[in-house]
C-alpha cells in the first residue's frame, strides 16, 4: 500500500508532512511526500513561511505518480489560492483519492494561509475530495456557520456536504466527530487533557488516508483513525508507533 501526502513541512517534527509520513509508516502504508511550504516554526509559534512554486509543486506529483500507484492521499497546509488550483489539477488529473485537511491556522494560533483560502478551497479543492476534515474553526470557515453547539457542527456539516463528503473533528465538541456522508453520524468520542496536541488535525486525516488505501471503508477508517490519534496523544507520537510496530 502507498498513499501520497501533499503539505507543508513543519521542522519540529509534530504537525504537517513529517507527521503524515511517521502516520503512513505506523500503518503499514509507504508513505510519499510533496511540499507545498516551508516553515520555521515549532510547538509554540510560526516564525515564517516559505512557499515553493506552483510548478514545482505540480513537478513533485508528477514524478511520484510517474513511478508510483498511487491512489490514495491526504492534503494539508497548501497556503495559497495558486497552490490550491495546482494541487486540485493534479488530484483530477491522477483521479487520487484524497482527504482533505484544510489547514488554514497553526495549532499555536499562527496563520498558515493566505487570506481568502476558505473560498479557494472550497471552489476547488473540495469538489475534488474524497472527504475533508474540518476542526471547528475550519467548519466555520468552510460552512460561514457559528458553531457553539454540537448542532450547530451538525448544521455546517449539512452545508459543507453539499460540495463533498465531511467529518467535523470533535476536540472542541466534546471529543465527539460528525460525520456526514449522504446523512449524519455522530461518532461518539472522549476528550484527552493533554499538550500533546500539535499536528492531531494532520494525523487524523493522514491515518484516514492510510486506513482506506488498505481496503477500509469511510466510516470505519475514521473510527480508526480516531482511535489512532487518541492513543498518539495519551502515550506521545512515538510510542503510538512503536505499539503499532509491535502490533504488526
Amino acid at each position: 500500500m502507498i498513499a501520497i501526502s501533499i503539505a507543508g513541512f513543519d521542522p519540529s517534527g509534530g504537525a504537517g508532512i513529517l507527521s503524515d509520513l511517521k502516520t503512513f509508516s505506523a500503518l503499514g502504508v509507504y508513505g510519499t511526500g510533496v511540499i507545498t511550504a516551508l516553515t520555521a516554526q515549532n510547538v509554540q509559534r510560526v516564525s515564517s513561511i516559505l512557499p515553493i512554486e506552483s510548478d514545482f509543486i505540480e513537478e513533485q506529483i508528477d514524478l511520484i505518480l510517474e513511478d508510483l500507484p498511487v491512489i490514495y492521499g491526504k492534503t494539508g497546509m497548501l497556503y495559497s489560492k495558486e497552490i490550491i488550483k495546482s494541487v486540485s489539477k493534479k488530484i483530477s488529473e491522477y483521479d487520487l483519492k484524497i482527504v482533505v485537511d484544510p489547514v488554514m491556522v497553526a495549532g499555536s494560533g499562527g496563520s498558515l494561509s493566505k487570506e481568502g483560502m476558505a473560498s479557494a478551497i472550497k471552489k476547488y479543492l473540495l469538489k475534488e475530495a474524497l472527504i475533508v476534515t474540518p476542526n471547528v474553526f475550519e467548519a466555520e470557515l468552510l460552512s460561514g456557520i457559528n458553531i457553539e453547539t454540537q448542532e450547530d457542527a451538525i448544521d455546517a456539516a449539512h452545508k459543507i456536504g453539499k460540495i463533498c463528503d465531511v467529518v467535523v473533528t470533535g476536540g472542541h465538541l466534546d471529543g465527539d466527530n460528525i460525520l456526514y456522508n449522504g446523512q449524519i453520524s455522530v461518532i461518539s468520542g472522549e476528550l484527552i487533557e493533554s499538550n500533546n496536541t500539535h499536528g492531531s488535525g494532520c494525523s487524523f486525516s493522514a491515518a484516514i488516508a492510510a486506513y482506506m488505501s488498505k481496503g477500509t471503508e469511510m466510516e470505519t477508517a475514521i473510527k480508526k483513525a480516531d482511535i489512532f490519534v487518541k492513543e498518539s496523544i495519551k502515550h506521545g507520537h512515538w510510542g503510538t508507533l512503536n505499539q503499532f510496530w509491535k502490533n504488526k
